[in-house]
């Protein structure tokens, strides 16, 4: 069910996608755009989309922050993958927005991915004006310099650091950088709702961290060609990860123990809520 479910959001995302950037002609920048939505898990907009169903949202509504979430996670990646940043050449297997254009462009393509994500979150078929504001402010938390831009910036600033990264920094770092808008995602159908956050709250935090927990473990011990981008940069670069402090086998056990946390956060939707246990249990079972 979790499969079938996450390939339906992923299709319906990308149906979304291409009908809205459709209206927005052919320049350069609009063709940057659509090549950084292509493609991905879509794991955050299939967790606004599965949220909005526990709480018995219209799944047409649910489109759009879902559409948003992925528009801004496609920023995020761009920019990302800059020359200035982390300097990728591929990504999801071809090349990224600065290697096919130019910088100039993934500049341009971010911004407007990122300004896309409000634009998709503030629409009037989402919901009432209190429900769009909502949705809206607390998607820009969760992107900012509260969120995951301070979380890249705590990265960053670790590169240069002369004292290595302890593991509550690394927490700390990762709940910006990947956490937030995961949590954003996973909470998405219960603001639409207007609805208890606390349950999806504490899933998704405990999500975020065995996510990036499974990244870590996936750049020792997966290649570029299965990844579709480059592996062991971190270890190369000598950065504080959670396997570098933790250990291979320990980090996995980690990431276990913060699956069950989660899964343990949803009890409250009963047997409803066993498709986003099956999301947790994937995202430390993923292959890329």
């Amino acid at each position: 069910m979790f499969q079938q479910r996450l390939t339906e959001a992923a299709d319906a995302i990308q149906g979304q996608f291409d009908a809205v950037l459709a209206g927005f002609g052919d320049l350069n920048v609009v063709q940057a755009m659509s090549h950084a939505t292509q493609g991905g898990k879509r794991l955050r907009g299939f967790m606004v989309l599965e949220s909005a169903r526990l709480h018995g949202i219209d799944p047409a509504a649910a489109l759009f922050p879902a559409t948003g979430i992925e528009a801004l996670h496609a920023y995020s990646l761009v920019h990302d993958d800059l020359p200035c940043m982390d300097d990728d050449d591929l990504r999801r297997g071809v090349p990224t927005v600065h290697v096919k254009w130019d910088e100039a462009t993934a500049v341009l393509a971010g911004d407007a991915l990122q300004t896309l994500a409000f634009e998709l979150v503030s629409d009037r078929n989402v919901g009432n004006g209190d429900v769009r504001a909502d949705l809206a402010l607390s998607l820009a938390r969760a992107a900012g310099a509260r969120g995951m831009v301070l979380g890249q910036a705590l990265d960053m600033a670790a590169e240069t650091a002369v004292a290595p990264l302890t593991l509550d920094d690394i927490t700390t770092l990762q709940q910006g950088k990947t956490g937030a808008l995961i949590e954003w995602s996973a909470t998405a159908g219960a603001r639409m709702a207007q609805a208890d956050l606390g349950p999806l709250q504490t899933y998704a935090r405990a999500l975020g961290l065995a996510f990036q927990i499974a990244d870590d473990v996936l750049d020792v011990t997966s290649d570029a060609d299965t990844m579709g981008k480059a592996t062991g940069k971190d270890a190369d670069a000598g950065k504080a990860t959670f396997v570098s402090l933790l250990g291979l086998d320990e980090a996995k056990r980690r990431a276990d123990a913060l699956v069950t946390e989660a899964c343990d956060a949803l009890q409250v939707y009963k047997a409803e809520g066993d498709t986003l246990r099956d999301a947790a249990r994937f995202v430390v079972a993923r292959k890329t």
